[in-house]
């Protein structure tokens, strides 16, 4: 009866020879693989530098009569720095700050939407309400009056615990901030992220 040798990894030499023969990790191919993958890293690495002097020629190219004005992004703590280009009191383009030294030349999706939160036209303007199934344009006094009653109305029936408090990745730190204390003032600790729910 023959016996098969194992080795001191536990494989047969019969199943280690097949992992060698194996025609897709042929030495040829493994070499054009190599060969592929280092190509595509190497273009990569020329897109990341060509990229930032893109970005450092785009930054010489300002609207007439603007100013880059050094900001940072506000979606979250972390203080990323952005370069904002504004014409006549309107931010117009970001550029990302290649020397801050917190995000050293990079932002997140959120930060390099930032603008979007100013430029976008979906951007809310005024506040609405919808009428029989349609949006109305209400003037800020008249929806400040009306929710202003509605949550007292919902305290005064329910208690301060009857509502909810939902945060969002969306908003700035400070807006985040504001909205913790208007539970906390509001008498409720019901307040979570969106993220965790």
């Amino acid at each position: 009866m023959a016996r098969k040798k194992i080795s001191k990894t536990g494989v047969s030499s019969t199943a280690r020879s097949r992992v060698t023969l194996n025609p897709k990790l042929a030495r040829r191919s493994f070499l054009k693989l190599s060969a592929a993958t280092a190509a595509l890293s190497g273009a990569a690495m020329t897109a990341k530098m060509t990229g930032k002097a893109n970005a450092a020629q785009a930054a010489n190219d300002m609207y007439p009569d603007s100013q880059m004005v050094r900001s940072v992004c506000t979606h979250c703590a972390v203080g990323c720095g952005i370069n904002a280009e504004v014409n006549n009191g309107v931010w117009v383009r970001q550029e990302v700050a290649a020397d801050h030294p917190v995000s050293r030349g990079a932002y997140c999706c959120k930060g390099a939407s930032a603008i979007d939160m100013v430029t976008s036209p979906q951007r809310l303007k005024s506040p609405m309400k919808r009428v029989n199934g349609k949006w109305q344009t209400l003037s800020w006094d008249q929806a400040m009056d009306e929710i202003s009653a509605k949550l007292t109305e919902i305290r005064d029936t329910d208690g301060p615990d009857a509502l909810h408090f939902n945060g969002s990745a969306k908003v700035s730190t400070e807006m985040a901030y504001l909205q913790r204390k208007f539970a906390a003032f509001w008498g409720s600790n019901n307040i979570d992220h969106q993220a965790r729910i």
